[in-house]
């Protein structure tokens, strides 16, 4: 059985500590968090701790905590000889101070509240040694059937990827809330569309599931569009996307 610490409090180590709880090859003996209050959560299911001098003996030691607190984080675990990792999608792995280090970076939007089922959650995963990456992949493994190598580079350029697919699109659910608010319309009506979009990209790719007036090059409905958008930010958005759109599909126009 593979003993693990989390360190960190927050959404990525709150969901970890769920999935590896259902685990039996896999036991947290310690959360260690900063905050009394957020440790209470972890307080009756394992040990917790918020001496950071203090961290019980594992073999892998998992930071999960804001990508500026990593490296202060890590310094507490410089002595440690087993595997210290931290789950960020943008920091490098050299990011961290022990010798024997690495990445367990799950590849998913974790939300306090809403359940995530981990056995179709990327994981990448990277280690500076090899007989590490191998400890690394077990506890990958045993959580997810998508487990893969990406290097810091490979990583950091993912990460950035998501942030388009993921966190830009959700601000544009957003704005498109915004809009039928505004005319006492229910958002609910583009929720099968925002379904069907997301499932359409399970068999084609992003440029063949693309549709709309600037996919057309309907000039008149995008005016139309601009028309009814009072704020100048969305606005600017719309006019971008149109352009974007128009510029890759423009051979086919």
């Amino acid at each position: 059985m593979l003993r693990v610490v989390i360190l960190g409090t927050g959404n990525v180590a709150t969901h970890l500590f769920a999935a590896f709880s259902q685990l039996d090859t896999v036991a947290v003996v310690q959360v260690v968090g900063r905050s009394e209050n957020a440790l209470k959560k972890f307080s009756g299911c394992t040990a917790v701790s918020q001496n950071f001098n203090r961290i019980a003996e594992a073999e892998v030691y998992i930071i999960a905590v804001a990508d500026d607190a990593i490296p202060q984080v890590s310094s507490y675990l410089s002595h440690k000889k087993d595997i210290v990792v931290h789950t960020s999608g943008a920091m490098p792995m050299d990011c961290l101070a022990p010798e024997n280090r690495g990445v367990f970076y799950p590849l998913q939007s974790f939300t306090a509240g809403k359940p995530v089922d981990f056995t179709s959650v990327p994981i990448g995963i990277e280690a500076k040694k090899q007989s590490s990456l191998a400890v690394l992949r077990q506890l990958a493994e045993a959580l997810s059937q998508k487990v893969y190598e990406i290097d810091s580079k490979q990583r950091k350029t993912l990460h950035l990827a998501a942030v388009f697919v993921n966190n830009f699109t959700n601000h544009l659910y957003h704005i498109g809330e915004m809009l039928c608010q505004q005319e006492g319309v229910s958002f609910d009506l583009l929720r099968p569309l925002i379904l069907e979009t997301a499932q359409k990209i399970q068999s084609l790719s992003p440029t063949e599931a693309q549709t709309g007036p600037a996919r057309r090059g309907d000039q008149n409905s995008m005016q139309a569009h601009r028309t009814l958008l009072l704020n100048n930010t969305h606005a600017e958005l719309y006019t971008l996307f149109s352009k974007a759109i128009q510029h890759h599909y423009a051979k086919k126009l």
